[in-house]
């Protein structure tokens, strides 16, 4: 249903850098980079837009697909290497249903960064 999404980060620099060792994992790379912004997607096409903001949104949720189970593991620890903090490791959320497979880290600013594959392993 989106094409692109985009919020306000404190530090555009730690961001950017956060997002792209956090989201390399799941084919996503830098696509535009401007002074006070950058847009990060697949295949040249920005569909998460940070922008250097003195007022940062509330933190907010923000789930990008994996391709598969593996995926998500190597998300997982990309953005804890990056400096995120753990916000539920990988595994499987039944309670979505039978192969929601997930992994969730808090960003810089606070923001709910998940990874999620709903194939079957």
């Amino acid at each position: 249903m989106f094409d692109h999404i985009g919020f306000g980060v404190s530090n555009i620099d730690q961001s950017r850098e956060f997002f792209l060792q956090a989201l390399r994992p799941l084919g996503v790379d830098l696509a535009m980079n401007g002074p006070a912004s950058v847009g990060l997607g697949k295949a040249g096409k920005p569909s998460l837009w940070l922008y250097a903001n003195g007022t940062v949104a509330a933190p907010m949720h923000i789930a990008i697909a994996a391709n598969s189970r593996a995926e998500v593991d190597a998300f997982y620890q990309a953005a804890i290497a990056a400096g995120g903090i753990d916000n539920g490791p990988p595994g499987l959320r039944l309670h979505y249903h039978p192969n929601y497979y997930a992994a969730f880290v808090r960003g810089p600013d606070g923001h709910n960064v998940e990874a999620v594959c709903h194939r079957p392993e």
